[in-house]
């Protein structure tokens, strides 16, 4: 009897014991889910067809003055504006990214501000109606934010820019250098010397002189994120020096990772496809080539930056703390890697 009243009562401590930790789980878990709720950060997405989740062409005829702006694209570029919601992975972070303003990066900055992080742009003077947008909705997030106007082919701005970056955010571990110039030639006759240094030094100068300044800032947890393209593997014939430029980025990509890894600094790159940004409409496809723009994909549309933006944050975060030296592809179905 004694045996059975000790077996009893080792069964129900052990039950209430059980039943205690399952209660303290699920209250902490509801305490989870009611907070992100709060900050709408925690809903999952429905599911959804990719291929008719955006825009597809035909697209209306349009272009621009370069560099363009992507408030007077029709339809108007998705960045993440009312779509992207954060769940603090980047929370304290510091982010220098070039090219801000618009497009990949622009969507990159609406990202890493509401996954917490303090977010610095730089862009071209005559993309401040763009910028001033982005700056807007970063210190809605309740992040800082650093507008830094001027021209990346100038080396003494790229030094000034990280100075002014790290000044203005009180440090610096995530560089996105992402900047970039493409035009449309049909000919390698057509490209002029001054054109060909323009292309060279916005995508490949730039990157090199703010990475060189960047890296003496960037404490080991560090990420340098590069914007390559489907162009380094599959250069098309009309970007001839655009092409070129990127891959010698994905190239960069890797041997600086080599090299960056005894700092503890992690390096990589994306490589997009057809994105749906002022790029496009601003002396880089033909006005019939942007009406169909991205029809040629197996998705059968052109990506929207929002959609790019999670890969950038991804590569920023801890957990791709093993991933450094790749290249990654987002180019619905298409081109490689």
């Amino acid at each position: 009897m004694a045996d059975d009243t000790a077996s009893t009562s080792r069964r129900r401590l052990m039950q209430d014991a059980t039943a205690g930790l399952v209660t303290a789980v699920a209250a902490r878990a509801v305490a989870q889910t009611d907070t992100a709720n709060s900050t709408g950060t925690a809903d999952a997405s429905p599911l959804a067809d990719p291929r008719s989740l955006y825009p597809r062409p035909p697209f209306p005829a349009q272009q621009q003055p370069w560099p363009g702006l992507a408030g007077r694209m029709t339809p108007r570029p998705d960045h993440g504006e009312t779509s992207y919601r954060g769940t603090g992975r980047l929370n304290g972070r510091k982010a220098l990214i070039t090219g801000g303003d618009s497009g990949i990066g622009r969507a990159a900055a609406i990202a890493y501000a509401r996954e917490g992080a303090d977010v610095a742009i730089s862009y071209l003077p005559a993309e401040e109606p763009d910028a001033r947008e982005v700056i807007h909705i970063i210190r809605s997030a309740g992040r800082k934010a650093v507008a830094l106007p001027g021209d990346i082919r100038d080396e003494a701005f790229c030094k000034a820019l990280v100075e002014q970056a790290v000044s203005g955010l009180g440090g610096l571990d995530i560089l996105v250098s992402n900047a970039g110039r493409q035009q449309s030639h049909n000919s390698i006759l057509d490209i002029t010397t001054e054109q060909f240094d323009w292309t060279a030094r916005t995508n490949l100068y730039a990157m090199f002189w703010i990475t060189r300044a960047a890296i003496p800032h960037m404490p080991p947890g560090s990420a340098i994120i590069y914007t390559s393209s489907v162009n380094a593997y599959e250069p098309s014939a009309n970007r001839l020096d655009y092409a070129m430029t990127k891959a010698a980025i994905a190239n960069f990509t890797k041997g600086l990772a080599t090299q960056m890894i005894s700092r503890g600094i992690r390096v990589n790159a994306v490589a997009p496809g057809p994105f749906w940004t002022g790029l496009q409409v601003s002396g880089v496809q033909t006005t019939e080539n942007v009406e169909r723009f991205g029809e040629q994909v197996p998705m059968g549309r052109p990506g929207q930056p929002a959609e790019i933006a999670p890969v950038y944050v991804q590569l920023a975060t801890p957990q791709a703390s093993y991933v450094t030296g790749q290249v990654y592809g987002a180019a619905g179905g298409a081109g490689q890697p």
